[in-house]
């Protein structure tokens, strides 16, 4: 059946979130906090094994106050920034505003690199007519990054899970993902880095093709290597999937 539509998860597999010592410097630096090398390093270890980094590494351990809000996260925007900076706020940090103002940072467009990648496998799609959806599990408007980054423009629908109160691999966002496309799900494809999350859109028939969320400089084409339509250079109504 020919590809008429394409779903994209977000973080690992578009784009990719700064690394954990990355994203600790830009918020000490908003906040002109200053740390010695040694106690900068041993925040960056506390924060990693905390999972405070959303698109990050996951949790060691959720400390059981925080067990309701990280079940819920992703559905929605208060219970996302309650688990996340509460994380971090268990790390040790050397400034208790900080657990704020790491999540602050985790949203801003720099925060996030696009795959090498991305825009080409995006724009491919574009000329080849074949429609392009976000569905991610998040818990803030991700649009201004893809904005930021030139790539809004090649995304003709987003698909937050806050937004909707479910998560993948709740069927229900993928539905709503191939209803604002305007396709069948038979005819979309869903690419996205987790098997279980982004699994969930084969129960309504979609085909499911999956990348590895490796680090940016790491995986240059991913998704190119995926044979998505378009990946020719964009020939017009797309290939069989």
């Amino acid at each position: 059946m020919q590809t008429k539509g394409v779903l994209f998860d977000f973080s690992g597999t578009l784009f990719r979130s700064e690394p954990v010592a990355a994203w600790l410097r830009a918020a000490l630096d908003a906040r002109g906090t200053a740390v010695g090398p040694a106690e900068f390093e041993q925040c960056v270890r506390r924060l990693t094994a905390a999972g405070a980094l959303p698109g990050g590494p996951r949790p060691e351990r959720v400390p059981s106050e925080l067990a309701a809000a990280w079940a819920g996260r992703d559905s929605s925007a208060e219970l996302h920034r309650e688990a996340y900076t509460g994380l971090a706020r268990r790390a040790g940090l050397p400034d208790p505003a900080l657990g704020d103002a790491l999540y602050d940072r985790h949203m801003s467009p720099g925060a996030w690199q696009p795959y090498p990648d991305a825009a080409e496998v995006l724009r491919g799609l574009r000329l080849s007519g074949v429609a392009v959806g976000v569905v991610s599990n998040i818990g803030w408007d991700l649009r201004p990054v893809f904005r930021a980054h030139g790539l809004d423009e090649l995304v003709d629908a987003y698909v937050l899970s806050y937004e909707h109160g479910v998560h993948k691999p709740d069927p229900r966002l993928f539905r709503t993902a191939c209803t604002l496309l305007g396709h069948d799900p038979a005819e979309v494809v869903m690419v996205g880095d987790d098997r279980r999350a982004d699994g969930g859109a084969a129960a309504l028939g979609c085909d499911v093709r999956f990348v590895d969320p490796l680090p940016v400089a790491e995986r240059p084409d991913g998704l190119r290597a995926l044979g998505l339509p378009g990946a020719d250079g964009g020939t017009p109504g797309g290939h069989g999937s």
